[in-house]
């Protein structure tokens, strides 16, 4: 397995792309090393079962990212035969270490038990922990949730995982059926950085450089997990380590952003798919980025209904450089009252439905 970064100085704050199925593909890391990468990647799932076989595409990212940044290798699964099998097949490949998912609160996933549904059984994830422990002599991660429909069982899963020699832990703190609503509960972060022995990094919300130390100081973790804000506000890590650093920040201007739109058309452009459906494809990652564009959300509205990439670039442009709006600051948090709707988006690539564990 590949080394990691030297230990952060003093005052700093490690970063990483959260794991979104069918948004941190190997495209998607890419465009994020154009704006300031995290210190780790972490792949989408690898789906672990009597049959399966790591997905290629899945793959490219671990060759495409593994030998110049650290990339963990994520996997959902509950077969212990299978979920071992596919951690040998993968530590081949150019990767910082094996990351559990136990935190996808799609019905689809948690339904059959994985991802999530492993909250609701400790003495499971004991065996799988252990299994896995003694498959791989290399890092081992988990990435959670503080429980599936309430907490009652979090401080047991935390005993658990403090017996495995989990290497890092990721947590989002809203319970699986909470999915991405409501308040993320901190104080229940902080706790398990309390109880557990190794690396802890909050996910859920970290919609800023400034909330990202503001999580840090009120918890206590090492490090912080971002996701949907990252696909908002490609700069977040950038200026996380410029906050750190003592440096001025770099704020985007709504011109900046048009540009960014740019970048992650001609990112994901194929000349075999539709234009309407790549169009519906970029509005899934546009929902994110209208959060900050006004106040009542009128850009969100209008870009929904566009049907072409020309319509959708036409709105872009009237609502981000038009009447000089290009030199208008973009939004440093999403606009209150602003609601992304990525799930009613789609281009046709996958039959994949399970974007509300990605998103």
């Amino acid at each position: 397995m590949r080394p990691l970064p030297p230990t952060p100085k003093a005052g700093s704050l490690p970063t990483a792309l959260a794991p979104m199925q069918d948004v941190t593909t190997l495209p998607f890391m890419q465009l994020m090393l154009r704006y300031g990468a995290p210190d780790y990647f972490f792949t989408e799932y690898f789906r672990a079962h009597p049959h399966s076989t790591p997905e290629r595409h899945i793959l490219k990212a671990l060759d495409g990212i593994g030998p110049k940044h650290p990339i963990f290798a994520q996997i959902i699964g509950e077969n212990i035969d299978a979920v071992t099998r596919t951690m040998r097949a993968l530590e081949s490949y150019p990767i910082a270490g094996i990351d559990l998912n136990m935190g996808c609160p799609a019905p689809k996933i948690y339904k059959k038990n994985v991802g999530g549904g492993l909250l609701r059984d400790p003495a499971k994830v004991d065996e799988l922990l252990g299994a896995m422990r003694a498959t791989t002599d290399g890092r081992f991660t988990v990435k959670m949730r503080i429980g599936f429909s309430d907490t009652s069982l979090f401080f047991e899963l935390l005993d658990v995982i403090r017996g495995h020699a989990v290497d890092l832990v990721s947590i989002h703190g809203r319970t699986v059926k909470q999915m991405y609503r409501g308040e993320v509960d901190y104080v229940t972060i902080a706790e398990a950085k309390k109880r557990l022995p190794c690396p802890v990094f909050a996910n859920g919300n970290i919609t800023s450089a400034e909330k990202a130390f503001e999580v840090q100081k009120t918890s206590g973790v090492d490090g912080v997990m971002i996701g949907r804000s990252a696909i908002r506000n490609p700069w977040i890590f950038s200026q996380i380590r410029s906050l750190a650093n003592g440096e001025s920040l770099f704020r985007p201007t709504l011109g900046d952003v048009r540009e960014y739109i740019d970048a992650l058309w001609k990112t994901f452009a194929n000349p075999d798919i539709p234009d309407n459906l790549q169009a519906n494809f970029i509005k899934k990652f546009l929902n994110f980025v209208g959060q900050g564009v006004d106040t009542e959300g009128q850009f969100l509205k209008k870009m929904r209904r566009a049907g072409s990439q020309s319509e959708l670039f036409a709105i872009c442009d009237e609502w981000l450089i038009k009447d000089g709006r290009s030199n208008q600051p973009f939004a440093t948090e999403p606009y209150e009252g602003v609601v992304a709707r990525p799930n009613q988006e789609g281009d046709g690539r996958s039959k994949n439905t399970e974007q509300s564990c990605a998103l």
